[in-house]
């Protein structure tokens, strides 16, 4: 058994699949440009390595990916090690996320969920929370159907039995929308306090460049 040929055959396999919906990628991005360029907000949530990718995606929009640009309201719920563990400890572990979406989400605003099984009784939880209150639900996930793909608004799947190639396509995920949410915000930046659209991120209005 060779690790390293092995790790990137499933790489390769799970690349043309992930190619064929990656085009929502853009759309999302397209969508959060309009909401974060406008003063909303997103929300991203995930277990293990998954949490690591929220923070990785959090950070990307509150700095920055490539060039300058106006910083974008996005709150990573794992980092936060008293909120996490009063709120495990308080109300149980699948209510970590679920109230601090209710704590910090506004109607309008995006939960982003990411899991490799999408199993996760939290995620699936926080989920049911943020359309309680008017929150719009995607779910990055592996291989579907799953039950946080049943819970959540949309879904963008990257499916592969291993879960180290869904973290791994998720990263590329992350990477992509960013790119195309600093396409799409050029209109809010280039003409500040003119907003080109109406649309909210549950809609499918994009903006365009």
């Amino acid at each position: 058994m060779n690790p390293l040929e092995d790790h990137l055959a499933g790489l390769e396999a799970a690349i043309a699949p992930f190619r064929k919906q990656a085009g929502r990628l853009e759309e999302w991005g397209a969508r959060l440009a309009h909401h974060l360029g406008r003063g909303g907000r997103l929300l991203v949530a995930g277990n293990g390595g998954s949490a690591a990718e929220a923070q990785h995606l959090a950070a990307e929009l509150v700095g920055r990916l490539r060039g300058e640009r106006m910083p974008l309201s996005a709150i990573a719920l794992t980092p936060d090690s008293s909120a996490v563990t009063a709120i495990s400890n308080d109300y149980g572990f699948e209510e970590v996320f679920a109230r601090q979406v209710r704590a910090h989400g506004r109607r309008d605003d995006v939960l982003l969920l990411l899991s490799t099984s999408g199993r996760s009784p939290n995620l699936v939880t926080a989920a049911r929370a943020a359309k309680e209150i008017g929150v719009h639900t995607w779910a990055m996930v592996g291989q579907a159907p799953n039950p946080l793909a049943d819970a959540c608004d949309e879904v963008l799947r990257c499916p592969s039995e291993d879960s180290q190639v869904v973290q791994e396509l998720h990263l590329v995920a992350v990477h992509v929308m960013c790119e195309y949410i600093d396409q799409h915000l050029i209109p809010y930046t280039a003409q500040p306090g003119k907003e080109p659209g109406q649309g909210q991120p549950g809609q499918r209005e994009m903006v365009t460049v």
